[in-house]
């Protein structure tokens, strides 16, 4: 699938076939789709289909009069019991009259840029390099609306797991971390990208370009930034959750072990009293034959398990 966009009185809308200085927006394209491309605008056939490479890394190329920039944009991969990102490849191509945008899905960011374009009401798709570092704009701004979710995500799970032992709450972490880890990647990746373009080696840029390119790459780190706090961030939960329930396992462990020390002493008179010899309150004086023998002995192991107890809770192993 494809759509074909135009710049009119300064806002992007749609066209029913391509001409000079207009956008083509490749969505998922079929193999007919790419060759009809690749024809009607003279296009290398792998600038149009290394963005269809899950792999492929952010980068910038040019061959002749044309320019290939890949940069990775986050994308949702499951709803189920939580959300997961990861990260996948968009290609921009220039040519000397159009821009061609190639990606495997239909990704939101699309919708995103236009709106962003039709913001400003000036926009010209004869100046593709505004077109390049807007769109590079909107990439940034969506990884940065998604780490704020993931932000607020965070404390709502960090809440959760120091009152949970579940592995659910374990395995939402390992996800938060996965997907900060796909962001760091991709916004690095990006990141270079821009530097080189603000080398001069692959477009000519103006001074009112230059500005633009400097806020992108603000905004770039500044999502670069956010993502290694909330790696940290992450990290330092997952290590403080293991301790607590080291800690927990711990306490446990003593309580067990003070439980069985306490039980062991009924265990041991007990066993005592099971033995074929002469015994206290049995047939030893000064209690011998007494009737009460069964009531003095309940008593003594009684007394004894308590005076455990409140040595054992005295010490804090209870």
């Amino acid at each position: 699938m494809f759509r074909i966009y135009k710049s009119e009185n300064g806002l992007l809308v749609s066209a029913e076939r391509p001409s000079p200085n207009t956008w083509v927006c490749l969505l998922s394209p079929t193999e007919e789709e790419i060759s009809y491309i690749e024809q009607k605008f003279q296009i290398l056939p792998e600038f149009l289909r290394y963005p269809l490479d899950e792999e492929e890394r952010p980068r910038i190329e040019k061959e002749g009069q044309q320019i290939l920039i890949i940069l990775r944009v986050p994308d949702i991969v499951s709803r189920g019991l939580f959300i997961k990102y990861e990260t996948i490849p968009l290609g921009i191509i220039l040519t000397e009259e159009n821009i061609i945008t190639v990606c495997l899905k239909d990704h939101p960011i699309f919708e995103e840029f236009i709106t962003l374009a039709n913001k400003s009401k000036t926009f010209n798709l004869a100046k593709p390099v505004y077109f390049i570092l807007n769109f590079m704009l909107a990439v940034t701004s969506l990884y940065i609306k998604l780490l704020r979710q993931i932000d607020r995500t965070l404390e709502e799970y960090e809440e959760e797991i120091f009152r949970s032992i579940e592995n659910e709450e374990i395995l939402k972490m390992l996800s938060i971390e996965k997907t900060l880890t796909y962001f760091n990647t991709s916004l690095q990746g990006n990141d270079t990208v821009l530097i080189k373009i603000q080398s001069g080696r692959y477009i000519r840029l103006t001074e009112e370009e230059i500005e633009l390119l400097e806020d992108v790459q603000i905004e770039n780190r500044q999502a670069i930034e956010m993502t290694k706090v909330f790696l940290n961030i992450v990290a330092g939960t997952m290590d403080a959750y293991t301790s607590v329930i080291n800690n927990n396992l711990t306490l446990i462990m003593k309580f067990l072990a003070g439980i069985a020390i306490i039980l062991s002493i009924p265990t041991i008179i007990y066993s005592m009293y099971g033995m074929n010899i002469p015994l206290p309150f049995q047939e030893l004086p000064p209690f011998k034959g007494s009737p009460h023998a069964f009531y003095l002995v309940n008593i003594i192991v009684i007394f004894l398990c308590f005076l455990f107890f409140f040595v054992l809770r005295k010490k804090r192993y209870l």
